[in-house]
């Protein structure tokens, strides 16, 4: 299995509005941290979260985290 690309090695905390979000989780994406279709051709796939409320969220940067596609600190392990 391949690693996902660094993005960045912290959160992007972002206000986020009710909807649908694609987290990008091969870290390829130029619209960090949401999915701009760069996965293609990998073994990656973006990550579907629905937001019910607004509210701020940190975005995992790194790829690597346990709870997709939130930020659980994992970046500071690398």
């Amino acid at each position: 299995m391949q690693d996902p690309e660094i993005a960045r090695k912290s959160p992007y905390v972002l206000d986020a509005e009710p909807g649908d979000y694609w987290w990008c989780a091969c870290g390829r994406s130029s619209g960090q941290p949401f999915c701009d279709g760069s996965h293609k051709g990998t073994e990656f796939s973006p990550v579907k979260i629905t937001i019910e409320a607004p509210k701020r969220m940190a975005w995992c940067g790194c790829k690597h985290s346990c709870a997709k596609p939130e930020c659980d600190g994992t970046h500071k392990t690398l």
